[in-house]
């Protein structure tokens, strides 16, 4: 049977995790824009030539061109009907285009799943990732410290946070998220097809109600 998903989440949330996770349990495609891009510029497709030249010259990738590299792939590649899309649509105009463009090809979204997490627990999680300067090893202060603080476990190098990991740019970039995805999640919620889970919790736990949620097994949704 095939299913055709949308996962959302703010940045930290961890919803690239939980999408990989869940379809490798289903056996259904990941499909995250960002990859499709990449794969795309680098097979030299027709979509992906064209996304280059953006992405060359420093530029956003414009909705159309990335609708081009993502039906590129539903037409050409092995996707077999079965998807999870992580990181697009990002707001209410490429939700109801991408509704439109599976309407022409007789087909709908099944489910969207959005990962919940308080903003106060994502601005932790993101501020806490610390990085080695020497052999590229990730951290994190509260999850994954090292032995001694602010030192590598494996090279003794110093650890440091990533300038887009500081609070103010965090704080910043969820303020985009919820001014972009607010109207979206009001769209897939008045369809009837949006269901929320619980993402502050262990990844296991997430990635179970994840699973329930797409088997239906989810009492609330919003």
């Amino acid at each position: 049977m095939s299913r055709r998903t949308v996962i959302l989440g703010a940045p930290g949330a961890g919803k690239g995790t939980q999408a990989q996770r869940v379809c490798e349990s289903l056996g259904m495609e990941h499909l995250s824009t960002g990859d499709l891009l990449r794969s795309a510029v680098k097979a030299g497709t027709p979509a992906g030539t064209e996304a280059k030249g953006f992405m060359d010259a420093g530029k956003l990738v414009p909705d159309e061109v990335v609708f081009g590299v993502l039906f590129e792939r539903l037409e050409t590649g092995n996707v077999a009907g079965s998807y999870m899309l992580d990181g697009f649509p990002r707001n209410r105009a490429q939700a109801e285009e991408l509704d439109r463009r599976l309407a022409a090809r007789s087909e709908a979204l099944d489910q969207v799943v959005e990962v919940n997490v308080p903003d106060e627990r994502i601005v932790g999680r993101i501020t806490g990732r610390r990085i080695c300067k020497g052999c590229g090893r990730n951290y994190h202060v509260e999850f994954v410290p090292p032995t001694k603080e602010g030192v590598c476990d494996d090279c003794d190098g110093e650890l440091y946070r990533r300038a887009d990991d500081e609070e103010a740019v965090v704080i910043d970039r969820l303020a985009v998220y919820h001014e972009q995805t607010a109207p979206l999640i009001e769209y897939y919620s008045g369809r009837g097809l949006l269901v929320t889970v619980d993402g502050d919790q262990p990844v296991d736990a997430v990635t179970g109600a994840v699973l329930g949620a797409l088997s239906g097994n989810v009492a609330e949704s919003n």
